[in-house]
């Protein structure tokens, strides 16, 4: 079993942003944790893209995966299961396409190759790999020269 847990982070919404995943399989006393940040983006393309980027690290197919994330927009939209409708829909909500449509792609696609549950969790409420989380997220966020969260500067930023 693998634990995964993840935060993102954004100085304004939309603003420079960041992720931070750790996962661990503690039966093997493995841990690794991934960062990274854009200089504009949003706080829910963080805490998917955190999500996306534990489950791509993940180099055998099939892995049994509890992802903690403290995004209700996460969460939910997975164990409730929303996500599959929009896929219906091709991520198109009123003639528009849905927001963070791309980063939903990316994640249905690497998502389908393993057995993954999530488990919403409360920010800030001392639960060490959540905070550890928030300080990769909010470290990765106020670094120099970030990229461009491409898609959302192209697509999506009004």
């Amino acid at each position: 079993m693998i634990e995964m847990y993840t935060d993102g982070a954004a100085q304004g919404n939309p603003g420079r942003g960041g992720y931070g995943t750790v996962l661990m399989a503690k039966s093997l006393g493995l841990r690794k944790e991934f960062s990274a940040g854009f200089r504009c983006t949003t706080n829910n393309r963080m805490e998917l893209l955190a999500v996306i980027i534990g489950l791509e690290a993940l180099k055998k197919p099939n892995m049994k995966v509890k992802v903690y994330s403290d995004s209700k927009y996460v969460v939910d939209a997975v164990e409730k299961k929303w996500v599959l409708g929009w896929e219906k829909k091709n991520f198109i909500n009123k003639g528009e396409t849905r927001l963070n449509a791309d980063l939903w792609k990316r994640f249905l696609e690497i998502y389908r190759k393993h057995q993954v549950t999530f488990q919403w969790v409360k920010g800030h409420a001392g639960i060490p790999e959540n905070e550890r989380c928030d300080e990769l997220a909010v470290a990765a966020a106020s670094s120099s020269n970030l990229p461009a969260d491409e898609y959302y500067e192209k697509y999506q930023m009004k």
